[in-house]
């Protein structure tokens, strides 16, 4: 036993060699992140986005399903697109506000290659719709696949989201007890003081 390194022998010094996560963001880009209006403007994009998608999916499911309401179900992908154009015009100026880059910051690259790939497929739909490439049927497959990766990606902004969220909670519970102790500390000065 003596011959294995000591991170195999001993788990707690297994534990401490491994690197810490890195967090999302630094205390500076959680400062910009929080005083951009570009943050709010995401915030109501985003629920916005979703409400439009799930109005979308019912026009688009009772299209394929009867085959009534083509020019319903189009309209609202065409909403859904301009949505999401919007939102990620705007994602990449607070991305560039918070991170100093427009897009594909290591805090969120799977997530803004998922939004790059639902992008890719609306926007095709809409080229498809354009120039009358297949049939209105072949069309909405498309916008439905753009949807099922829309969903994907939704869910990935929604776990980045509680990581943040539980990240800002572990930050201000540590620079709380870092007060307390100050204070503490700096009362016990106080009390030494008197004392002598």
């Amino acid at each position: 036993m003596s011959d294995l390194p000591a991170s195999m022998s001993n788990p707690a010094t297994a534990e401490r060699s491994k690197s810490p996560k890195k967090p999302l963001y630094t205390p500076e880009q959680r400062a910009r992140r929080d005083e951009t209006p570009w943050t709010l403007v995401q915030a109501i994009l985003a629920p916005l986005q979703f409400l439009v998608f799930l109005i979308s999916l019912g026009l688009v499911a009772y299209y394929l399903s009867t085959g009534k309401g083509y020019e319903a179900a189009t309209i609202s992908i065409l909403i859904k697109t301009f949505l999401l154009y919007t939102i990620m015009i705007t994602g990449s100026i607070w991305e560039k506000v918070v991170f100093d880059e427009w897009l594909f910051v290591d805090a969120f690259f799977w997530e803004d290659v998922f939004s790059m790939l639902v992008l890719a497929l609306q926007t095709l739909y809409v080229v498809a719709l354009l120039k009358g490439w297949w049939t209105p049927e072949q069309q909405i497959y498309i916008a439905v696949a753009a949807y099922a990766t829309y969903v994907i990606n939704a869910a990935q902004f929604l776990w980045k989201l509680r990581v943040a969220r539980l990240e800002g909670q572990k930050s201000d519970a540590s620079s709380q007890s870092g007060q307390m102790s100050s204070s503490n500390a700096a009362s016990s000065t106080n009390w030494a003081g008197q004392k002598s």
